[in-house]
Parts: structure tokens; sequence; C-alpha cells
């Protein structure tokens, strides 16, 4: 994989991105990752709709929790879109995370496996194996609308930015 010139830290230290700068305006590449139940997932599945990708290092931290509960809040919000929130976490730690914490709004997916997704969109922490945080968001027509790399990987997202780039499609 390649290193990306994206530069973020991890409790201000700095880390190496790896993988394709995705940018707006690209065609979104599909990818396959796996979801509950060890089964295959890709982007095109969700053909059609509005897609936010709510990338995250682990559910087992209180940033990448909070996260995925703002985002499980938000997207009952929005008209005709859905939350894929990815990271590294096996599928069974994702299921349980979210059945203990009520989340059904949002489809977790892992990553573990192949890292696709973090290769295709330039998310893979090269020293730790792990996803940045950040969001991606893809329209109906599968082009990029919305790309953030959180600086430092322990803040939260720009929620209200993808939200309001998402209502404005």
């Amino acid at each position: 994989m390649k290193e990306s010139s994206v530069k973020v830290t991890f409790a201000g230290n700095p880390l190496t991105l790896l993988g394709n700068e995705i940018k707006v305006g690209d065609k979104a590449p599909d990818f396959t990752a796996v979801g509950a139940g060890l089964i295959p997932v890709k982007l095109s599945d969700f053909a059609g709709k509005t897609v936010i990708i709510a990338v995250y290092p682990s559910v087992d931290t209180s940033v990448c929790a909070a996260q995925n509960r703002r985002f499980n809040t938000e997207v009952n919000k929005l008209k005709d879109t859905v939350v894929l929130s990815i990271s590294c976490d096996l599928p069974f730690a994702q299921s349980r995370f979210c059945a203990a914490e009520g989340l059904e709004n949002i489809k977790t997916i892992s990553d573990h496996k192949d890292l696709d997704f973090g290769e295709k969109y330039g998310f893979v922490l090269k020293e730790l194996r792990l996803l940045a945080r950040g969001t991606v968001v893809v329209d109906k027509l599968g082009i990029v609308r919305y790309v953030e790399h959180v600086p430092e990987v322990t803040n939260e997202p720009n929620y209200e930015a993808s939200i309001a780039l998402v209502n404005s499609l």
C-alpha cells in the first residue's frame, strides 16, 4: 500500500496513512467488508441511496462509541440515507456493542480481513493496522461528495458538515 500525503495524529503522535487518497468528485470505489454473521457487505449493495461511511479505529473507545451513537441518532433524520459504520473490529464486537447500546439504525461493517475499504479510501493507519477516524459521503449516483480525515484521531468528526452536505443533496 502506498503512503498518503494526508497527515493525522493519535494523541499528538504523527501516524502514517496508507492507501489511495479519495477526493470529492471521484467515483466511489466499491469495496467489500464483513458484516454481522460474517456476511460480505459491499458499497454497491446500497446503490441508489446516499451513504455516509463513518470510519473509526475501534468501537471499544469512548470517542468511537460516541461517534456511533451520534450517527445512529442522525440517520433517522436523513432521507434515503444509510450509515455504514466501519472499523477493523471483529463483526462480533461490533454487534455486541450495538446490542448493548441499542443502536439499530447504523450498519456496522468490519475491514479487519482485507483492509479493502481502508486501502481504497486511504484510511489505514500504518503503525496500528487500524482505520483512522473520518467520514465519507457518497451520493445516490456513487460519487464522493464529502471526505474528512479527522486530523487528531482521538477527536470526533465534524458531524454538522457531513449531515449538512447530505441534507443539501
